[in-house]
């Protein structure tokens, strides 16, 4: 039975690594598959690592219709045994059904990765509806961590090392950024809540401690 498969963590957690490990092991068995992304940091038709891994893929735009395009394959004498979707939460609903339909109709395993949530704490359309649908949801054991050192729960949006929640749901950017570009940052719940990142951290540190009563009368 094919699975309709969603491995979700915030940034940074290893999701396109192990989208790329997974390919190999398929293909390694002689399986034929097919990778998308959408809105990849290294830029489109491409899936890539923060490690350095990377991979041509089919870029998935706002009208591209899975079930279709793997049908058309099908019916030319194609072989698909599989599809890796990377960035799925930049999916739309609608094409997440699409997905289903891959699995169920045609007997195609499914291996979609992305982030549950936006800058906002929001869920995204595409990461909303594969969790309604998947078969299985499996939560990336690679923990990302905050600035704190605890595990990080939530994406930050930043602008020059400040935290933002306001403004359009979809802003490619990356967690290595110049000071004056749109960023992102990994936080835990408590620090995302504070809005206090890494930089507004350093910022907030107070001057050394003054000496101890006792030494300042000495």
């Amino acid at each position: 039975m094919a699975d309709l498969v969603f491995f979700s963590g915030t940034m940074d957690c290893g999701k396109s690594t192990l989208a790329l490990q997974l390919d190999h092991n398929h293909a390694a068995r002689g399986r034929k598959g097919i990778i998308f992304s959408r809105h990849d940091r290294a830029g489109a038709s491409t899936i890539s690592s923060r490690l350095g891994l990377r991979a041509d893929a089919v870029e998935v735009t706002e009208d591209f219709d899975f079930h279709a395009y793997v049908v058309q394959l099908l019916s030319a004498g194609g072989k698909v045994d599989y599809l890796i979707c990377d960035e799925a939460n930049f999916y739309a609903a609608e094409q997440v059904d699409q997905l289903a339909r891959v699995v169920d109709e045609l007997g195609i395993d499914v291996f979609t990765f992305g982030i549950t949530t936006d800058f906002r704490t929001k869920l995204f359309p595409g990461s909303q509806r594969l969790i309604e649908l998947a078969d299985r949801v499996e939560i990336l054991q690679v923990e990302a961590l905050c600035w704190c050192g605890a595990r990080a729960t939530h994406n930050a949006r930043t602008v020059g090392g400040v935290m933002v929640v306001e403004g359009a749901q979809v802003v490619v950017g990356d967690i290595a950024v110049s000071e004056s570009e749109v960023g992102y940052e990994v936080l835990c719940r408590r620090h995302h809540r504070r809005r206090l990142t890494a930089a507004a951290a350093r910022t907030s540190v107070l001057s050394p401690d003054v000496l101890p009563f006792e030494e300042q009368r000495a």
